[in-house]
């Protein structure tokens, strides 16, 4: 056998591909095209007379909206990251007990539905005075994230040695300088998937951010959009150019953090 993939199995791999990537074409599409052409029967398949109308909209409308969502998006990383690698390398290394009871309850707290979970945080909120808020979003966002975030790193950190950790001990390095000096240094896919999951999360939300945030001063892209939308429902070359604009920074880190994502997710799969 030569090796060689059969032509047939790469055909079919682009155009699965292809139908995949084909509502982020249109979407584009879309935005360039006049609003006096959106009717059109059949519709253009290439932007023959392009307008950027709808970017310019998004400039003058929607960029405060793209930077709460940044703000948000990077506030609930840090917090993920704080709480979940902690309490990992507890379960992973310290292995407290109750462990596996924990573990279970990680589990069954991703399946709650956020509209579940936000009508919870509304009550607390209220009496806590941070409806609202920017920081009581950014915690709202992180009880998504913050369980998948100990799975992906007890993953990781149970494939760290433990030779490792003894030849920390032996140098007189306590718990926490052996997770703060060995084992986040080692577990950068891990944080880095972790890290990725958290913004696309906070990114992407609208449960938590129309219910906690709708009458807060900032609000996010997904709040921004489905304004737009209610405000000028003709308009969707804007529409559109909002929702090609908001996915730019997501499609960035993926491109980024691929190989990184990769590894991290199988950390702890294989074992030697």
């Amino acid at each position: 056998m030569n090796g060689k993939r059969p032509w047939w199995k790469t055909a079919l791999g682009v155009v699965l591909t292809a139908v995949m990537l084909f509502p982020v074409y249109w979407m584009v599409n879309v935005s360039l095209t006049p609003t006096s052409q959106m009717r059109k029967n059949p519709p253009d398949w290439f932007p023959i007379h392009p307008t950027f109308e709808g970017y310019q909209a998004v400039i003058s409308q929607q960029i405060p909206y793209l930077v709460t969502s940044l703000i948000v998006g990077l506030g609930t990383v840090v917090l993920t990251v704080a709480l979940s690698a902690p309490a990992a390398y507890s379960l992973a290394k310290l292995r407290p007990r109750g462990r596996g009871v924990l573990n279970f309850v990680l589990l069954i707290a991703q399946m709650i539905p956020g509209i579940i979970m936000a009508m919870g945080f509304y009550a607390i909120y209220i009496n806590l005075g941070i409806l609202n808020t920017i920081p009581g979003l950014i915690i709202a966002d992180s009880t998504i994230a913050v369980p998948f975030g100990v799975l992906i790193f007890t993953a990781f950190m149970s494939g760290i040695p433990d030779e490792l950790m003894s030849a920390a001990k032996i140098d007189g390095a306590g718990s926490w300088r052996t997770f703060r000096s060995i084992v986040l240094p080692v577990s950068r896919n891990s944080i880095v998937t972790v890290s990725l999951f958290a913004f696309l999360w906070a990114w992407s939300d609208f449960i938590f951010s129309s219910t906690l945030n709708a009458g807060g001063s900032l609000q996010t892209i997904t709040l921004g959009i489905y304004k737009y939308i209610g405000n000028n429902n003709q308009e969707w070359n804007a529409i559109m150019a909002t929702a090609v604009v908001a996915s730019i920074p997501t499609a960035v880190l993926l491109v980024l953090a691929q190989k990184y994502v990769a590894a991290g997710v199988t950390a702890g799969a294989v074992k030697d």
